[in-house]
């Protein structure tokens, strides 16, 4: 596909390792292939480590994600999954609803890159997920991975990103928080 060529970013180098969820919905299962392939490349490629969980739909990625970030010790995380528009307004709410939620929970300081496709047919599904073509599972890692990045550059031991376990005890009234 000939287009406008885009500027493509180095992927950064860390001094610590870089442990990555890719969280995708199999729902179009050999795009999601695709997608996961790609992002698993790219973080590879920065020497970082992947874990995978998958999730019923493109809905279910950005709860899955803030679990993990409760529970878990990722430092970023991978969205995959495909929306085709179909006959009804779903489409819109899906792609509309799982951005909103991936946007908000990065404004709260966690590391996602966004491969979510939202696409109109099958077939931009495919040439946006295959490897060879447009890549965008592995678009999305590199974007964590630069997030990533930017949080260890600036992030100090003692200041956290978003809710902490802490705060959200204190919320509870634990007097130990």
């Amino acid at each position: 596909m000939a287009g406008i060529s885009h500027h493509i970013m180095p992927l950064p180098d860390f001094d610590k390792p870089v442990k990555l969820l890719i969280v995708a919905s199999p729902y179009y299962k050999d795009i999601s292939d695709h997608q996961i392939a790609g992002a698993k490349a790219e973080i590879e490629k920065a020497d970082g480590t992947w874990d995978i969980v998958e999730v019923p739909g493109a809905l279910e990625i950005p709860t899955a994600i803030g679990i993990a970030e409760r529970m878990s010790n990722f430092d970023g995380y991978v969205a995959l999954g495909c929306v085709i528009r179909g006959e009804t307004t779903h489409y819109d709410t899906v792609c509309n609803d799982s951005s909103r939620a991936i946007q908000l929970l990065g404004l709260q300081g966690l590391c996602i890159g966004n491969g979510i496709l939202t696409v109109e047919n099958y077939e931009q599904a495919v040439v946006r997920a295959d490897p060879a073509d447009q890549n965008k599972g592995g678009g999305a890692a590199a974007a964590a991975l630069h997030l990533i990045a930017l949080s260890r550059k600036w992030g100090r031991p003692d200041k956290g990103v978003g809710f902490t376990s802490e705060i959200l005890l204190a919320q509870k009234g634990n007097p130990t928080a």
